[in-house]
């Protein structure tokens, strides 16, 4: 049916929530009547809130069956709800709250599913074959850019069996309070990206000379598991790294030269690896949203978390972040927690980020950007009851700080909070420090986001989305608002299309147009 010819429709999350979302696109005129008989006396845009009966002044408003704010004032039924009408919830303390009291029944593994993979020495899977030139300072970006590029053209033709070449370029390195307590952050970060699956263990580095960040201390003796790559290396071998400032350096091009000289021997190293047929149990799956709106947690955001649960029975690793995101919802985490110890850490993580917050003097409230209210997110509540259901409904059985590394903290499966901020760009870079292989991401609004480091999957909250961005998005999970599919069936519909991209089989779009974003450290110590 088209939707000129759809009838006014709304969309009620659960039975206690006393207002709706319209489901037309366009949305509907004042006077519009639906089923029920519910009329609108408001202009109400597609996304946005009805109340489904009358609201006092001061009222709870309620979606999710949560509490998303109160009325500023008395709204009649049929209104628009939206944020210019509504005071937002305060945050909810972090003492008091249930620690690991949900206990899901046990349900059986999920077997037989495999895909193709490239098996790592120290374990791990990638699901691409990259080439990453690890940068210790952003002075060198231009000069590596450069030697990329001529890498690309040059040498990349030569080794097939090799996906593609990538510089990890980032803001830091230097300037910064290198001592402070939070500089750990970043270093951690950009050490753990370049020890990503999907570079092969094969770690080469581009330094300026005289940088705060020095090679060795981005990537200390013992780091790399040199041993396992290169037969006959010892496991503190000397780190391999192009120093632009070394006197043997005469000229531009001798710099242009010696990286690409080193970049040819981890080339050819790379080029040797084949995939292999693994279980679907190697997977390491980031899962973020950006560019939310109102359909975020009715339509993509639910069939991911379906796809979640799936995604742990099956003995795979996901990561859920986005911590202003989940803040209004930290007692449903808590509660999912495997044990005391897990919640804990997840409270300490809330706790840290409030403090980082209020330094800056500002809230939880800050998240909410424009777009997300023009898509008929109020505020941050609403925004964070949305953004959890990613999570499925799997015990939550570790929690990573900011740069951690999933496999350091003996966290190799299972569903795992990793900490982050909810910038789209730093989460991701966040999750690919902690180890992931293969990225989902959800919008509404729409995002041309991308990831040279790993494929990802994009997931289109509404079928209009879908059809205008008909070659950016992945995933059309609209369908499930237009009645055409189930949370189900786009979920394992997304579960499928993940191992077909793990395999190499498909490629996202954002890897056919080769949309990337940069790397983006989140850099709490002091600049300098």
């Amino acid at each position: 049916m088209s939707d000129a010819a759809r009838p006014p429709l709304y969309i009620r999350i659960h039975a206690a929530d006393n207002v709706a979302i319209v489901a037309n696109d366009g949305g509907l005129k004042a006077g519009a009547e639906f089923a029920d008989g519910l009329r609108l006396v408001d202009n109400v845009p597609q996304g946005h809130k009805v109340a489904l009966v009358d609201l006092a002044e001061g009222e709870a408003i309620r979606r999710y069956d949560v509490v998303i704010g109160y009325a500023l004032k008395a709204l009649p039924r049929g209104s628009w709800v939206h944020e210019r009408v509504m005071r937002m919830p305060t945050a909810p303390e972090l003492d008091g709250l249930p620690i690991a009291t949900v206990r899901p029944t046990a349900l059986p593994p999920l077997e037989g599913y495999t895909f193709e993979g490239y098996r790592n020495a120290d374990g791990s899977v990638g699901t691409r074959n990259i080439l990453a030139i690890t940068q210790t300072v952003q002075c060198v970006a231009g000069v590596t850019e450069f030697a990329v590029q001529r890498i690309k053209a040059e040498l990349l033709p030569k080794y097939p069996n090799v996906d593609d070449v990538v510089a990890l370029e980032h803001s830091s390195g230097c300037g910064v309070a290198i001592d402070a307590p939070d500089a750990i952050v970043p270093i951690r970060t950009l050490r753990n990206i370049s020890l990503n699956p999907n570079f092969g263990g094969e770690v080469m580095v581009v330094s300026l000379g005289c940088e705060k960040l020095q090679p060795e201390r981005l990537l200390p003796p013992g780091s790399i598991p040199i041993a396992d790559q290169r037969a006959g290396a010892a496991p503190d071998a000397a780190l391999d790294v192009v120093c632009l400032q070394d006197d043997a350096h005469i000229g531009f091009m001798s710099m242009i030269d010696s990286v690409m000289r080193q970049a040819e021997e981890h080339l050819a190293r790379l080029d040797a690896r084949k995939r292999e047929t693994v279980p679907a149990s190697e997977l390491v799956v980031g899962v973020q949203c950006g560019g939310s709106d109102a359909f975020s947690g009715v339509t993509a955001n639910p069939a991911v978390g379906f796809c979640t649960d799936r995604l742990v029975r099956a003995g795979a690793t996901v990561m859920f972040s986005e911590t202003t995101e989940v803040r209004d919802g930290i007692d449903q985490l808590t509660s999912r927690a495997s044990t005391p110890e897990v919640a804990e850490a997840m409270i300490r993580e809330m706790a840290w980020y409030d403090a980082y917050l209020k330094k800056g003097m500002v809230d939880r409230s800050a998240n909410t950007t424009p777009g997300n209210k023009k898509g008929g997110l109020s505020n941050i509540v609403e925004k964070a009851m949305g953004s959890i259901v990613k999570s499925g409904s799997a015990p939550i059985s570790g929690v990573l700080a900011p740069g951690e590394k999933a496999a350091h903290k003996g966290l190799n499966k299972g569903l795992i909070y990793t900490a982050t901020p909810a910038s789209d760009f730093i989460c991701g870079t966040l999750q690919l420090a902690a180890g992931i292989n293969l990225h989902v991401f959800t919008t509404g609004r729409g995002t041309p986001y991308g990831l040279a480091e790993v494929p990802v999957i994009k997931v289109a909250t509404r079928s209009d989305l879908a059809r205008r961005w008909h070659d950016l998005m992945d995933v059309n999970a609209g369908r499930i608002a237009d009645g055409e599919a189930s949370i189900e069936d786009v979920g394992w519909e997304l579960f499928r299309l993940m191992l077909d991209v793990a395999s190499g089989r498909r490629k996202t779009w954002a890897e056919h147009w080769k949309l990337h974003n940069a790397l983006v450290l989140f850099t709490p110590a002091p600049v300098t």
